[in-house]
């Protein structure tokens, strides 16, 4: 999509950025350490929407109350406690998170609010188990110069993060309570972003200057995206989860595609007289001689098959919004909503179901399905299909009266979207009263050195190729690096950077094994015994592989001195009277291996060599 087509759509967007922190939780002192292994407690609770600081309850939080789910959530006796558990109130907030914050704020130029409310945002869909997260507006303001101009920072948050989604039935959905109340950055962008493209480097831009922060979390799903994209006439949608950088351009253009045809869609339908969706119908004794095996299940299992008109609507079910998605694909995400596997409509093939033209013609008729209109059917028990084929005519009768309805959608990874929420308002939010105000204090916050800047020293002042230099300031390695090169000035920048990074990965490719087993003590071992010379840089290779199988002794590996190694290959090049130098060189490599370098045998070979000719 180029700037000026980007430009005739009116297209708009903002980011928000989530940046997971290291240390303590937010509002108590279990750890940000994150787990898979089997929990050691569950806890099993219901979530009801309350009224927010206005007297409403936020049409969000009914939403998700209305699928009337349990919420079980997994804990551990080491690394969680009463907090996360919604059991004791919580304490101050962790000032180690409030000044990483701070960092950030100077970083951007942002105003800081003298005074702090954390306030509470009503949300039910179970990831709290309070039912709102804590969230504190810390500043407001700042900028980010971007190649297509400034991008405004509108707002930064510091909050809790959710708890962890494990799995979900119908009837429950499981969280893990390790990832709950791990301190989150949320920075907000004004909606000045103007292209895809923008939208990625905006997005890369605050992604680097939190790594710049030293108590950031690094790794994956550690920082998270947010987009709230929309264009002329169309309407804010955000679309969360938008976790991979690579794909932010695809998710604000097929947004933009998807609004440009809804408004192409609502244009044609507003005209439809009287509207008024038909009757929802129960199909059941259609289809007792029917071979498709998708309403024989549901049949079985003593559900409904259920069935509606949609007026004037033929055609439209069937016009693709997004690649691989129509507006029936938007409907049906409305009714799995309520737990059914998804929505039949009159713009698919039938086929593919296995209906008979009987099946076909019997299901019009009893809907009364006229030229130009069209019908869908839900198939599933009986509760969860009405509430899910109302929810589906609900969002047909919204697209007369508005085009783009305002909603949360989640991003998929193919760069299309999904219907999760309605967009929540301001109901939500209310102050929390078991925190004290914060004050922050700016006036001792150092700012520490951005990335970018690493990117530049590392070049000049260390003699890094540059996509070595950009690579190693944002490796989580970056620190270890920082501290060899200064213990160590002896040993150039570049090949430690080298041998940190690089090196690693070629012994998982060439070798298969795991360079994960090798922990940072494990490279100032490395870089110890190179800078004492006990071992040769041409040999890194194969301490580390030692080192990863568990088998490293610096005995097997020590140099030896160049009087013992003069012997050694004099006594080679005796035993084998004239050999050719490659093979003189291999036996000498493979009895020295790990007792010298290459550079030092292949030299002293020669020398010899040389010697033995006068």
């Amino acid at each position: 999509m180029t700037p000026e087509e980007c430009s005739k759509l009116g297209l708009k967007c903002g980011i928000e950025i989530h940046q997971q922190l290291e240390g303590k939780k937010l509002f108590c002192n279990c750890p940000t350490i994150l787990r898979d292994d089997e929990p050691d407690f569950s806890i099993k609770r219901k979530i009801r929407a309350s009224a927010g600081e206005s007297g409403s309850i936020d049409i969000a939080s009914k939403h998700e109350q209305a699928k009337d789910l349990t919420f079980i959530y997994q804990g551990y006796h080491d690394t969680t406690c009463l907090v996360e558990a919604d059991c004791e109130p919580p304490h101050e907030i962790n000032q180690d998170a409030l000044y990483t914050m701070l960092q950030f704020c100077k970083l951007v130029h942002s105003k800081v609010n003298p005074i702090v409310q954390v306030m509470r945002k009503t949300i039910t869909n179970g990831s709290v188990t309070s039912g709102f997260q804590r969230t504190s507006l810390i500043a407001r303001g700042g900028s980010l110069n971007t190649s297509q101009g400034e991008v405004r920072i509108e707002n930064i948050n510091l909050e809790e993060d959710a708890a962890k989604d494990i799995s979900e039935t119908a009837t429950e959905k499981t969280y893990r309570l390790d990832r709950l109340g791990i301190p989150l950055i949320e920075i907000g962008t004004a909606p000045d972003i103007r292209t895809p493209e923008q939208a990625q480097e905006t997005a890369k831009k605050i992604g680097i200057l939190l790594r710049s922060l030293p108590k950031v979390k690094r790794g994956l799903g550690t920082i998270r995206q947010d987009l709230n994209v929309s264009i002329a006439h169309g309407n804010r949608i955000e679309i969360k989860g938008a976790q991979e950088l690579k794909m932010l351009s695809t998710w604000v253009e097929w947004e933009a595609q998807r609004q440009k045809v809804l408004l192409e869609i609502h244009r044609q339908v507003k005209k439809i007289d009287n509207f008024k969706v038909g009757e929802v119908i129960d199909l059941n004794h259609l289809f007792s001689q029917t071979e498709s095996p998708l309403i024989k299940k549901v049949l079985e299992k003593k559900g409904k098959i259920l069935g509606a008109k949609v007026p004037g609507f033929a055609g439209v079910l069937g016009k693709e919004i997004q690649p691989n998605r129509r507006f029936g694909t938007e409907m049906s995400d409305y009714a799995k909503v309520f737990g059914v596997g998804g929505m039949i409509h009159s713009d698919e093939d039938l086929n593919k179901y296995k209906f008979s033209a009987k099946e076909i013609e019997e299901i019009k008729k009893m809907l009364q399905v006229r030229e130009g209109d069209a019908f869908i059917i839900i198939a599933d028990q009986e509760d969860k299909a009405r509430k899910a084929i109302h929810a589906a005519l609900t969002r047909a009768e919204t697209q007369l009266k508005l085009a783009v309805p305002k909603e949360v959608r989640k991003a998929n990874p193919d760069g299309t979207t999904s219907f999760l929420r309605p967009m929540p308002g301001a109901a939500r939010m209310y102050p929390e009263t078991d925190v004290p105000l914060v004050k922050p204090d700016v006036s001792n916050v150092q700012v520490p050195e951005t990335l970018e800047d690493k990117f530049v020293r590392y070049q000049k002042e260390l003699g890094l190729a540059k996509d070595l230099a950009e690579f190693m300031a944002k490796s989580e390695m970056m620190p270890l690096f920082e501290e060899i090169i200064a213990k160590y000035p002896q040993i150039k920048p570049a090949f430690v950077a080298e041998t940190i990074n690089s090196t690693p990965l070629d012994i998982k490719r060439k070798y298969n094994l795991d360079p994960e087993k090798l922990t940072e003590e494990n490279f100032r071992q490395l870089f110890q015994y190179l800078a004492e010379d006990k071992i040769h840089k041409d040999i890194v290779l194969d301490v580390l592989i030692d080192m990863i199988k568990g088998t490293f002794d610096i005995k097997n590996y020590a140099t030896l001195a160049t009087e013992e190694i003069h012997r050694i290959i004099k006594e080679i090049v005796a035993k084998n009277k004239g050999a050719p130098l490659g093979a003189l060189m291999g036996q000498c490599m493979k009895q020295l291996a790990g007792k010298a370098s290459g550079k030092v045998i292949s030299d002293t070979l020669n020398k010899i060599l040389k010697e033995g000719h006068k």
